[in-house]
């Protein structure tokens, strides 16, 4: 069947052509205009904050050569080319590794619990009164805003050196990001099932038990996993400043220039960060009910 397409009239359709160029001339603009307010914003950033990149080609070279150094062992050959010699601390090393996960896991598990217990009071459609959400998402910032490693500083200070300290401080941290996280999950649930309770005359405490929470833990269980994973990374940093874990082998390894030893510990903890990565991707899958993807 054929269909009859209508041609403007020449005057028209020139009309709207030219309508057409003044948008796309307008969008250019606007573009062009943003562009270079962006340009001009990262110069003065990059004044205000000394980046010379003189400086920066100039010195190119040693950032390298340390990665030509830390491939290199001490009888000159390639590090691949003898994995003994490389690998010589492995059983010491997988030890320290061992006790990063350790920290990361308790670390990560302390803060989901309470992240669990005050996400309820931060959500804003779950919280009891308005001053005691106010209260408990201050206190959330607080916890996540600090990094990490000032924690670990403070609570090596505090408690001294060794595994507590990164344990305290990635607990405190990941109940800041997890409670952030969790409460956001929770504004977004249904509150019809909610309703619903609370009309029989139960209380809050059953309402977030049977209304709310059956909605939201899978979700809890997915960031949770992915914090775990962020975790043993940041557990690895932390023992630069004696928290305990591999890290401090690591600066030890940095400080005294043994550098086909840095290289070793780093291939260590990667290969432990894809493995974990690669495992808490499939479970936060099969937790959605989709295929893991690597």
């Amino acid at each position: 069947m054929t269909t009859a397409v209508s041609i403007l009239p020449a005057q028209q359709l020139a009309a709207l052509n030219e309508a057409y160029r003044k948008a796309v001339a307008r969008k250019r603009l606007k573009m062009m205009l943003a562009a270079a307010v962006f340009i001009a914003a990262l110069v003065v950033a990059g004044i205000g904050a000394e980046v010379n990149l003189r400086t920066l080609f100039t010195y190119f070279g040693n950032f390298v050569s340390y990665f030509d150094r830390i491939l290199t062992l001490d009888n000159g050959q390639r590090v691949w080319t003898d994995f003994g010699e490389w690998f010589w601390g492995w059983k010491q090393w997988l030890k320290l590794l061992a006790e990063t996960i350790l920290i990361s896991y308790v670390g990560t598990l302390t803060g989901a619990v309470l992240a669990f217990a005050l996400n309820f009071f931060a959500a804003q459609n779950t919280s009891p009164g308005p001053w005691l959400r106010f209260v408990v998402r201050r206190l959330l910032e607080f916890a996540r805003t600090v990094p990490g490693i000032v924690f670990a500083l403070v609570f090596v200070i505090a408690f001294g050196l060794g595994p507590m300290a990164g344990v305290l401080a990635i607990a405190v941290h990941s109940t800041g990001a997890l409670g952030k996280l969790f409460s956001e999950i929770v504004e977004n649930a249904d509150m019809k099932p909610v309703e619903g309770i609370r009309s029989t005359g139960a209380s809050w405490l059953s309402c977030m038990r049977f209304a709310v929470l059956p909605q939201v833990s899978a979700g809890y269980a997915s960031y949770a996993l992915l914090r775990f994973e962020i975790n043993v990374r940041e557990a690895s940093v932390m023992g630069f400043v004696g928290a305990g874990g591999i890290g401090q082998e690591l600066v030890v390894a940095i400080r005294k220039f043994y550098y086909s030893d840095v290289s070793a510990i780093l291939v260590t903890i990667i290969v432990t960060v894809f493995v974990i990565d690669i495992t808490t991707g499939w479970l936060r899958a099969k937790l959605f009910g989709k295929e893991a993807r690597a």
